[in-house]
């Protein structure tokens, strides 16, 4: 209960004026877990069709990440055309993932937030949300740094005296214009952020629209000036370890792994599907393409500049740059390298706003709802983002990315336990309003708030991948079988998770199987109206 205005002290005052603005008219209130962002989403707020979902996995398939995605395909020593095998195979299946953890958010219009309360207990639910959060920070730092970079690149196009600027900051590791850049940057994320994500879809086709035009001039360049897919094509393969077959298992480990978060998080997006099966087409058919085709120009521009310039360059961004120096500053060369510059700058404005800002800012709304929304959420990311100083972990990119990489030994366990408790569990049946009551009223309370057969699960779907990472840690060239379950982190995690959840259950069945309603129930109707219908649960939650 607010007191009073009167008996309100000042800083009382403050905290009220520091809460989420909440709708008009709304039958919700901001408490300890609910706020506007929280609660199932509203008919009105559900405007992504089917187009939109096209869109989304050409932002998510069609940026840098796609696009250096060969670099470690290639490093497991595959060859080119392996590497592509690879892709197709990985992609596909990212596809599936993403159809199978966006189904609870496009039927039951709940993001992953939200959805780890039933599976993790009311508490229990903070440590999948803060490792999500924890790793996004890091993700979008590096994001961001190269969002500068790319900034950077397209002044230099501009005023080619800025493009040759060798001054360094923060030890000599940050190129003063890539900090510029950043800067840059950040003011334009900031700004799109001012955008609520059921508005986003605009800017995401300016930014498919951009990044494609970049990949279509790379790709013409290149091919124009060789005639051939490069020497890439034409090496033979040494797999690092363990012959082939361990390589492109590797390879298809690797691709998950990638996306492994923006799976994992699919209910975030699928949430705000206008209709049943909207997403699903472009999740099954679109996102394997824009992955696939994006990796794979990715692989042909870097074999044939490196037979043009003869660097081998993975980054666009850095190619461009490169491309300018190697054509003299020439007006042609500047023009082409600002518009191609300015889509790998729109590329990764995209791709932080959908992986990274949209779901961690809910996950910080999770964790405060009262005082911190999606946009809120999304502020304090960029923040920590830039002040994780990306530029000095990355100095020492082998042994960060490995460990930064080695997040997917924690995420996808989250997968598997979400995918086991909601599709074979529960059999999509929820009792949603019982997702926003904090006391034992709630089925999902469990004991004091957590539940402890999906910590179990997590634990054993985390171990066998655990001894890998800490060794690889250590010595990069470490080989073994702990080395060997560890490169194949997101096939153990999650099926193992998965297993281990389903067993769990079987022989200890949780509370309220069966109670609530399915999304068959469901159907299109308003689901934000069923949770206040049913039994006054949205008010019932809010007196927390």
């Amino acid at each position: 209960m607010t007191p009073p205005k009167e008996s309100q002290t000042a800083f009382q005052k403050l905290l009220r004026h520091l809460e989420v603005p909440i709708d008009a008219n709304a039958e919700y209130e901001n408490d300890h877990w609910t706020n506007r962002d929280l609660i199932p989403m509203p008919l009105e707020r559900r405007t992504y069709k089917i187009w939109s979902y096209f869109i989304y996995w050409c932002i998510s398939g069609l940026c840098i990440s796609a696009y250096t995605t060969g670099s470690t395909l290639l490093a497991y020593g595959l060859t080119a055309p392996q590497a592509i095998a690879c892709l197709v195979i990985g992609a596909v299946v990212v596809g599936i993932l993403s159809v199978a953890c966006g189904w609870m958010g496009e039927r039951h219009h709940i993001g992953f937030t939200v959805a780890s309360r039933f599976s993790w207990g009311m508490r229990g639910a903070y440590f999948p949300v803060l490792v999500r959060v924890f790793t996004a920070i890091f993700w979008d730092g590096i994001q961001g740094y190269w969002g500068g970079q790319a900034v950077a690149v397209t002044i230099g196009a501009i005023i080619p005296g800025f493009a040759h600027m060798k001054q360094t900051l923060a030890g000599g590791v940050l190129l003063t214009k890539d900090f510029i850049g950043m800067i840059i940057y950040y003011i334009f994320f900031i700004a799109i952020m001012r955008i609520p994500p059921e508005k986003l879809q605009r800017p995401f086709i300016i930014s498919s629209i951009m990044f494609s035009g970049t990949l279509i001039g790379l790709l013409a360049w290149a091919v124009t000036n060789t005639h051939s897919g490069g020497p890439l094509f034409e090496q033979t393969g040494n797999p690092i370890h363990g012959g082939t077959g361990w390589a492109m298992i590797f390879g298809i480990n690797a691709i998950l792994g990638a996306w492994g978060g923006g799976t994992l998080g699919q209910s975030d997006w699928t949430r705000y599907a206008n209709r049943p099966y909207a997403p699903t087409i472009s999740q099954l058919f679109a996102a394997p393409f824009c992955i696939i085709l994006c990796a794979v120009i990715g692989i042909i521009v870097t074999s044939c500049a490196q037979e043009i310039i003869g660097q081998l360059i993975w980054e666009p961004f850095l190619l461009l740059a490169a491309l300018q120096e190697f054509y003299n500053d020439s007006p042609r060369a500047r023009a082409g390298v600002f518009f191609a510059g300015l889509g790998c700058v729109c590329a990764q404005l995209g791709i932080s706003i959908v992986l990274n800002s949209v779901s961690a800012g809910m996950d910080l709304a999770g964790i405060a709802p009262r005082y911190i929304n999606i946009r809120r959420g999304a502020y304090i990311l960029a923040f920590l983002g830039l002040a994780s100083n990306p530029w000095q972990y990355l100095s020492n990119a082998a042994t960060f990315l490995t460990v930064l990489s080695g997040f997917s030994i924690f995420l996808a366990p989250f997968t598997g336990i979400l995918l086991a408790d909601y599709l074979v569990v529960r059999r999509c049946t929820l009792k949603l309003e019982d997702c926003y009551i904090g006391d034992r009223s709630s089925i999902y309370w469990y004991d004091s708030g957590f539940h402890w057969r999906a910590l179990l699960a997590w634990v054993i779907g985390t171990f066998p991948t655990m001894p890998g990472l800490v060794m690889t840690t250590q010595d990069p060239a470490a080989w073994g079988a702990w080395v060997r379950t560890f490169h194949i982190a997101f096939f153990v995690g999650l099926s193992v998770s998965f297993v281990a959840f389903w067993l769990i259950c079987k022989v200890s069945p949780p509370p309220g199987l069966g109670v609530g309603l399915s999304y068959h129930e469901e159907g299109t109707g308003v689901v934000g109206a069923d949770v206040d219908k049913d039994e006054g649960s949205e008010k019932k939650g809010s007196e927390e």
